[in-house]
């Protein structure tokens, strides 16, 4: 009888975890190929900002940043192609600091520019070459909690940081496969303790971590389509509750795992309809966690997702009680 109990308990334990974990449910989206407000040409970056909740999308091949309400609803746009402070070659990628300043990697000018909230521009940082805060096509940047910026320096294998005016202030990486190096890594994400997730895109699909000065802590993936397994990721975020999320994009899905790599769950198949992805470049979440939004760049749209609480159900209890009586 005493083992029945135990046994009991510990499946009901069981129980509990798994349905408090929760799934992600498709709850809508926005965007069309195109040049008119609200729509995209490779949409590759997106951002939510704190203050309000406001939607920014790196809208690359229109060289321009877009804006919008939780929802979708067009709020407005800054940007045009060229070199100027406020123009772009290649938006890849934007977040949003704490107090509401918008930074954006302009990849082909080799170059940080930041803005205000609507797009006033305020500065900017960076050249092509490889020295320090120089840059050869930066494809990512995050904003840490603290407010220093992180910036993934793609094609020179690093990643530089600075502070939220562009002063240096470090760097670690090089060309390779070993821990700490990186092949054109192509995300980067900042969890709320400070510690540093890179997707070291094309050094076998893995994820690299790092304290926030860039000492290695530890690294996982492998190529392939099974669960935890990633091919060609991009985009990484981590959620306030820490969990880090993995647009794999080679497989058109979002993976997410725990902060040391164990694999948790996965939505997303290749296609066309709701909750489908062609090659998802990025992702963020919201400040609570509770919604997620997707850039599903092939698609040419945005694609947004509700955490929900599973409920546990009582007659299913009792049904489990009954086995063991």
């Amino acid at each position: 009888m005493v083992y029945k109990v135990m046994v009991f308990i510990g499946l009901t334990i069981l129980f509990l975890y798994t349905f408090a974990l929760g799934v992600w449910t498709y709850e809508g989206q926005w965007g069309s190929l195109g040049s008119g407000n609200g729509q995209f040409n490779l949409p590759t970056g997106v951002a939510v900002a704190p203050t309000n909740g406001n939607v920014y999308v790196a809208d690359y091949l229109n060289n321009r940043i877009q804006y919008f309400t939780t929802t979708g609803s067009y709020l407005g746009q800054w940007g045009t192609a060229g070199t100027g402070s406020g123009q772009f070659d290649l938006p890849f990628a934007i977040d949003i600091a704490a107090n509401g300043n918008a930074y954006v990697t302009d990849n082909s000018n080799h170059r940080i520019q930041y803005f205000t909230s609507t797009g006033s521009y305020l500065g900017q940082w960076g050249a092509w070459g490889t020295g320090t805060g120089q840059f050869h096509q930066p494809c990512d940047l995050d904003v840490a909690p603290n407010g220093n910026v992180y910036v993934l320096d793609t094609y020179n294998n690093r990643v530089q940081y600075f502070t939220s005016s562009g002063s240096y202030l470090g760097q670690w990486g090089s060309n390779g496969s070993g821990q700490g190096q990186f092949n054109i890594a192509m995300g980067i994400a900042v969890a709320p303790g400070g510690n540093v997730y890179v997707a070291d895109t094309y050094n076998s699909s893995r994820i690299q971590y790092f304290t926030a000065t860039g000492s290695f802590l530890g690294q996982w993936g492998t190529p392939g389509p099974g669960d935890g397994q990633l091919f060609l990721p991009f985009g990484i975020t981590v959620a306030p509750s820490n969990e880090v999320y993995v647009a794999d994009t080679g497989n058109n899905r979002i993976e997410y795992f725990t902060t040391t790599g164990s694999y948790l769950a996965q939505w997303g198949t290749l296609g066309t309809g709701n909750g489908q992805f062609n090659s998802p470049y990025s992702l963020c979440l919201n400040s609570t966690g509770t919604r997620s939004y997707v850039v599903d760049s092939l698609n040419h749209r945005i694609q947004y997702f509700n955490w929900i609480d599973s409920e546990v159900v009582p007659t299913t209890l009792g049904r489990m009680k009954a086995l063991f009586q």
